[in-house]
C-alpha cells in the first residue's frame, strides 16, 4: 500500500507559500512595534 503524499518541506511550493506568509507577519510585527515605541528593532533590545 503505497502513498503518494507530497512532502511539507525543502523547497517545495507548500514550504515556501508559509515561509512567505510568516516573513509578511514579523515585518508588519517589526514595523508596528517600531511605531508603537517609537524606536527601531536595534533600540528595542539594547544595541541602539
Amino acid at each position: 500500500m503505497s502513498q503518494n503524499i507530497p512532502p511539507r518541506y525543502g523547497f517545495v511550493n507548500y514550504a515556501e507559500i508559509w515561509n512567505g506568509r510568516l516573513a509578511m507577519i514579523g515585518i508588519l510585527v517589526g514595523l508596528s512595534t517600531e511605531l508603537l515605541t517609537g524606536q527601531g528593532i536595534l533600540g528595542q533590545i539594547g544595541f541602539g
